[in-house]
């Protein structure tokens, strides 16, 4: 097997992550989200997991924003991450979100949110106690944030327009 190579999307990458996505997903909701996601330009960071030439995973991460009295402070959210379901546990997710945080921490991007399961991205240092105090409408256990710096403890979270379309 050959090493998988991490890498930003590129024009004509759409098809394939879409495959990806949907399978990964079981539907079309975060492929759409994600087609959203670039058309609104409220994409901060899109990789995907390359292997003998065929994309096998794919992280994105959009602007979010958390509002603080007059403040609204930068921030990302993940969503979606999505390795091919052939493709799993051979380490992608992680090197995928790995590479993410790193180039996301150079470009000086300070706080990550996520909606997901708390043990798996608790092993990236995501935890709930990090976003329990944030208002969202999402906001529940799943609900978990990552900070490099110095961030705001709480305030509302304000997801690009592309996110009100998940049900």
């Amino acid at each position: 097997m050959s090493a998988v190579i991490i890498r930003p999307e590129e024009p004509g990458d759409e098809a394939a992550i879409a495959r990806v996505v949907e399978a990964a997903f079981g539907n079309p909701g975060e492929a759409l989200l994600i087609e959203a996601l670039r058309a609104d330009g409220d994409v901060v960071l899109s990789l995907v997991a390359e292997r003998d030439g065929e994309i096998r995973g794919h992280i994105l991460f959009s602007r979010l924003f958390v509002v603080k009295d007059e403040n609204r402070i930068p921030a990302v959210a993940l969503a979606p991450l999505a390795v091919d379901p052939d493709h799993q546990d051979e380490g992608i997710g992680t090197a995928l979100i790995d590479e993410a945080h790193l180039r996301l921490q150079q470009k000086g991007e300070d706080l990550s949110v996520v909606l997901g399961d708390p043990d798996y991205y608790g092993k990236f240092g995501y935890t709930h106690e990090r976003a329990r105090d944030f208002a969202s409408n999402y906001q529940g256990e799943a609900l978990q944030a990552l900070a490099w710096n110095d961030t705001p403890l709480e305030g509302q979270l304000v997801y690009p327009r592309a996110f009100s379309a998940l049900s």
